[in-house]
């Protein structure tokens, strides 16, 4: 595998979280740069060095609601 897709959003209690697709990894955090390095840590974590993705990708989806 060459690369994971993380799914960012906004937490409802603050923050953020991240979940990677396709796989059972998640991580939260305060701060967009602390979750950056979250997400790495579980990464490394949950696969073996010769199965680590080379690249990660975080897509940041922001859910907004406007009166109309």
């Amino acid at each position: 595998m060459t690369e994971i897709v993380f799914l960012v959003e906004d937490a409802a209690e603050g923050g953020l979280v991240a979940r990677a697709l396709g796989h059972s990894i998640h991580t939260d955090a305060d701060s967009y740069d602390e979750l950056r390095q979250q997400v790495r840590d579980a990464v490394q974590c949950h696969f073996d060095a010769s199965e680590r993705p080379t690249m990660i990708r975080l897509h940041y989806v922001k859910d907004e609601v406007l009166a109309a």
